[in-house]
């Protein structure tokens, strides 16, 4: 049982249970120091004897290095709800049993656990500072969107030669790095040349259209960004986040992106999030 759900649970989270692919051996310098930079560690604290201590420890009994990202009340009674590596566990209050997946409200056509999904989602990437990120908006941008991407991408390609139609359409892009190859690939290090440029919103452009972007080492983000889109979840590349950390279904057109940010503005606010506790 314990195999079984360690297993269940590295399925779940790349953050915790996938190991990078070590650097390479002709890795740039500046690529390897960025490759051994640690990830923000989660933080969660629990009050002993409470239910999430006891959620908290069954995580742990399973795998004691993951990170927990929050640890609260559930919509189910008598279970917690746990996040780690982008999903929403379940954990009953003596932290015997663990259910994996969507807890689904038939009545409200919804599932329940994306608003806490979304509010860690958000809190994480809002940590990101700007200027770590490579910006593309217009003068006064309606909607703001993150997006995780990779520059041998297809789909990450065809978003950023549509950049321009995204920017007319109010809303503003901002590019944090995910070299799919991993840390210390030949990917990795591209990356690192464009975030290293001088001007990295051309040295960008030029790597999604195929072009040489010359290589370059400085103090960059690449590695922290890389790992944060693994911790919230991220499977796949563009992966594109509403400001409220809501997860758009892949990659959207222009107006197909600007229909679904109406509309998730749109939308009655349902149900506030439970305050984690412990």
């Amino acid at each position: 049982m314990r195999t079984a759900f360690l297993s269940a649970l590295c399925a779940a989270s790349l953050s915790a249970c996938a190991q990078s692919p070590a650097p390479a051996d002709d890795a740039t310098p500046g690529a390897a120091t960025e490759a051994a930079a640690k990830a923000p560690t989660a933080s969660v604290q629990t009050t002993p004897g409470t239910p999430e201590d006891r959620a908290r420890q069954a995580i742990e009994s399973i795998n004691p290095k993951i990170a927990i990202d929050r640890i609260g009340p559930a919509p189910l009674p008598g279970f917690r709800e746990v996040i780690v590596g982008g999903q929403v566990l379940y954990i009953t209050d003596d932290g015997r049993y663990l259910l994996q997946g969507g807890l689904y409200d038939v009545a409200e056509k919804r599932d329940l656990g994306q608003a806490s999904l979304a509010a860690v989602r958000k809190k994480l990437v809002d940590a990101v500072p700007e200027a770590e990120r490579i910006v593309f908006a217009p003068a006064n941008p309606k909607y703001t969107v993150s997006v995780f991407t990779d520059i041998e991408c297809g789909y990450c390609r065809k978003l950023h030669e549509d950049i321009a139609e995204y920017n007319k359409r109010g809303i503003a892009v901002e590019y944090l790095a995910f070299p799919r190859q991993g840390l210390g690939s030949p990917d990795f290090n591209a990356m690192v040349s464009v975030w290293c440029s001088p001007d990295r919103k051309r040295a960008l452009t030029d790597a999604k259209a195929g072009k040489r972007v010359p290589p370059r080492t400085c103090d960059n983000p690449v590695t922290r960004q890389y790992e944060l889109g693994q911790r919230i979840g991220l499977t796949g590349t563009p992966m594109i986040l509403a400001e409220d950390g809501t997860q758009m279904p892949g990659y959207l057109p222009p107006d197909a992106l600007l229909a679904a940010l109406q509309a998730l503005s749109a939308a009655p606010t349902r149900h506030d999030v439970p305050a984690a506790g412990g």
